[in-house]
């Protein structure tokens, strides 16, 4: 339940003064308890006022009656490190339209080596919402070894440690890996463990895109208990990212993935997941495709492969057996590529104008210099079976083509929450805000509390609304009234105001000086 707090700042008139007041809204507070009838001071960056505002004055004041007043959103998986760095993107509207006042990116193991570099260049720059980061194990190993997938010497581990214990200090929330992906795949666990163990002297979080999905290598159900037993040797809190059962051989096994993990958590082990409400998944034809051995030394050498009659035969009845796990050529949209006539297809589409097979239609592709995809091998029942979970987290995965991008958050709230009634309102806020911030060392944010960090958000649940679709994935989200980031409305009255108020995020990781 809300009380009223106040903070500080009494005038000669006996009153609490503050900046903004969100008056006569539904405050859902982020833990997971109901809406109550409370009102918002906001003074300075942070909350000083929750609960009845009598006795308060305000600079202005907005009636939000009939409306939610919650904690702003946090993502902990955005692509938008890109956006980010970007005079032109950093904005970050299409998060901030969707009520996300805080990202992470950097995952999959592709955050940048210059941590400390890259947060200060936001600073000066300027962004939309607050934004924290990872350093990537994929580019730590690429930065030491290439595209290599030999093992590491104890000299080449060293460099990658002392990588990894640079970015954590630089700022880092700690390390993600990509171990679907080349060059991160090429890493044993033992390696993976050796890294996450730097990280996990500072309190550092493991992020880690699985090293499977589906049933390419190990299964997902050994690549979950892999990530589990990262957990537990290294000692670090893990992360699964976007969980998923990717493809029909794996169909129906989110109950047993549910399982290892609850088993985790019961032995005390921190896993935590995140995930899009989307049944598409999104890479590129590449990953979905090609198996990793033919990436071994980079693009150059995949191009040789294709090239070599002796070792041709091998990679195509390779990808014809990955492009049966992704549910075939039907199942892979192209949603992006330097091939802009090809954008909005199917693969079986552009194979049968081309009167080839798919993977030859892929590889050719792949040649031209590649495209991402929109890969449909997802089912509603094992989304909904994560999503109840109280260890996920809501993440959009955020990338170029993709919907989710512009719509995660407002598609959990319009289609989970109103019309499938999969979970409550406040459920799904606290999965995307308080859970998050917990889980990321996130301090004073995530909660709709006097003494945190002013990142709120208004709206009106019955009217928030992803629109983005597949063939139009970047159309904004709508619904959200307000967005209020550090205590500066950056969406008002529905409409982004150009506010540039996000921060770029240090977290409170112990032992970081």
């Amino acid at each position: 339940m809300i009380c009223a707090v106040l903070l500080g700042a009494v005038g000669a008139d006996g009153q609490t003064h503050v900046d903004l007041l969100l008056r006569g809204g539904q405050a859902i507070d982020g833990t997971g308890s109901s809406a109550v009838r409370a009102d918002v001071g906001i003074r300075g960056d942070r909350i000083v006022f929750v609960g009845d505002s009598k006795g308060v004055a305000a600079a202005r004041t907005i009636d939000v009656t009939g409306l939610v007043v919650s904690p702003g959103f946090i993502d902990p998986h955005a692509h938008v490190l890109g956006d980010l760095s970007s005079p032109e993107h950093s904005a970050n509207e299409c998060y901030l339209m969707q009520g996300v006042t805080t990202v992470i990116t950097g995952n999959d193991g592709q955050g940048p080596i210059q941590i400390g570099e890259t947060l200060r260049k936001w600073e000066a720059q300027g962004i939309g919402t607050n934004a924290a980061l990872y350093i990537g194990q994929g580019t730590v190993r690429r930065e030491v070894m290439g595209m290599s997938d030999a093992q590491p010497s104890a000299e080449q581990l060293i460099r990658m440690k002392a990588l990894v214990e640079r970015g954590v200090n630089e700022g880092a929330e700690g390390m993600s890996t990509g171990l679907y992906y080349a060059p991160g795949s090429y890493a044993k666990t033992e390696e993976v463990i050796e890294l996450a163990k730097v990280a996990a002297k500072y309190g550092g979080v493991y992020d880690s895109h699985l090293r499977d999905e589906d049933s390419y290598t190990i299964g997902l159900q050994g690549a979950i208990k892999e990530a589990i037993r990262i957990a537990r040797e290294a000692k670090i809190a893990v992360n699964i990212s976007h969980i998923k059962a990717l493809g029909p051989e794996v169909w129906g096994q989110s109950t047993q993935v549910i399982q290892l993990i609850k088993d985790a958590r019961a032995e005390g082990l921190r896993v935590t997941a995140d995930q899009y409400p989307y049944s598409a998944s999104g890479s590129s034809l590449t990953a979905s495709l090609v198996p990793r051995w033919a990436e071994v030394g980079g693009n150059s050498e995949l191009l040789a492969r294709f090239a070599d009659l002796s070792v041709r035969p091998r990679l195509v009845s390779e990808m014809e057996q990955n492009l049966k796990r992704r549910g075939g050529a039907e199942s892979l949209l192209i949603i992006s590529g330097q091939d802009r006539p090809l954008i909005g297809k199917r693969l079986s589409e552009i194979a049968s104008a081309r009167n080839e097979s798919a993977v030859e239609a892929a590889i050719e592709i792949i040649k031209a210099g590649g495209a991402g995809v929109a890969s449909f091998n997802m089912q509603d029942a094992d989304i909904e079976n994560f999503m109840k979970q109280d260890f996920v987290m809501t993440g959009s995965d955020g990338s170029e083509g993709h919907p989710r991008k512009f719509g995660t958050f407002s598609r959990k709230l319009h289609v989970y929450v109103n019309e499938k009634k999969t979970i409550s309102l406040p459920f799904a806020i606290h999965s995307s805000s308080a859970m998050a911030a917990q889980t990321f060392h996130l301090t004073d944010r995530g909660v709709l509390r006097a003494g945190y960090y002013a990142d709120v958000i208004v709206f009106n649940p019955a009217t928030v609304a992803d629109l983005a679709t597949y063939e139009k994935p970047d159309v904004l989200a709508t619904g959200m009234k307000y967005v209020i980031v550090n205590g500066k409305i950056a969406v008002e009255d529905g409409k982004y105001n150009d506010a540039h108020a996000g921060r770029a995020l240090r977290p409170h990781l112990t032992g970081v000086p």
